[in-house]
């Protein structure tokens, strides 16, 4: 503090400290000092472990190498899992998980000095699982999932698809009346994660005949994993999707979807909204 010229002489909190007795009660940590605060209420916040607290936010729709680049750049937090791999981050997390995409709850997560990333790792997988169970507990009857891991892999699908909330049920009904009569999902997201770094920002149509496992236009069902972080909302509409007979759904351009029952109104929706830009849609 007499580094920073907040204080000009160290003397008086060290004085003062001795003369409350409290020198053996002050606590470490990172403290930020606002303007007009006195040493004296400042040796009040030492004793108090009034610390600073800190945030991280991941985003939903992000994938856990966003998440990880995130921690890495954290100064205040400890950084124990760069140089690991996933496989050793999921050993210290749950050992029974094979994949790390998708099982960590995207949010604010508040946090001190000396806390590590494999804490705040912890706690978003503990809040997913939360999250997850308690939307699996009041989930809508016939749904074509086995456990709620599937409903998990549909939702971070929905994050991905939607650009506007109000439309995340409705096409949570389309894929899942997909799945129920055997269609293929036939989603460009899902393309896109299987093609990872090979992705040059521009899907093209041998792309979407090039098969991966997470192909959904050449393999039929859900994907192995999550390819994204889904929120409440997404993981709301996977189990409780929207009910009537829509199967297709294309981009209008405005991040919105036109909706159609048939292949033939798929089509001409097609026509009508991408066909002009040369986008490719399902």
């Amino acid at each position: 503090m007499e580094a920073t010229g907040w204080l000009e002489n160290d003397l008086y909190p060290l004085l003062e400290a001795r003369r409350l007795n409290i020198g053996s009660n002050l606590k470490a940590g990172v403290y930020e000092v606002y303007n007009g605060v006195t040493p004296r209420e400042l040796l009040n916040r030492f004793v108090e472990g009034d610390v600073k607290v800190f945030e991280i936010t991941f985003i939903e729709g992000c994938n856990f190498a966003d998440m990880r680049e995130t921690l890495s750049k954290m100064k205040h937090l400890r950084q124990t899992i760069n140089g690991r791999d996933d496989a050793w981050i999921l050993s210290n997390i749950d050992p029974s998980l094979s994949s790390a995409e998708g099982r960590f709850f995207p949010s604010t997560y508040f946090f001190t000095s000396g806390d590590s990333d494999l804490q705040i790792l912890r706690r978003s997988y503990l809040r997913m699982q939360e999250v997850l169970e308690s939307y699996w507990a009041t989930r809508t009857l016939d749904l074509p999932y086995k456990t709620p891991v599937d409903a998990l892999i549909m939702a971070s699908i929905i994050e991905k698809e939607t650009g506007r909330a109000e439309e995340r049920n409705q096409i949570a009904g389309v894929f899942v009346r997909r799945l129920k009569f055997g269609m293929k999902l036939q989603t460009d997201p899902t393309v896109i994660y299987g093609l990872g770094n090979l992705f040059d920002g521009n899907l093209r149509r041998v792309d979407l005949e090039k098969d991966t496992e997470y192909n959904t236009y050449t393999r039929q069902g859900l994907p192995p994993t999550p390819i994204s972080m889904p929120g409440k909302d997404s993981i709301q509409a996977a189990m409780n999707p929207a009910e009537g007979k829509f199967l297709y759904f294309v981009g209008k351009g405005d991040g919105s979807h036109a909706f159609t029952n048939t292949l033939r109104e798929h089509n001409d929706a097609v026509r009508r909204y991408q066909l002009s830009t040369k986008r490719i849609q399902r």
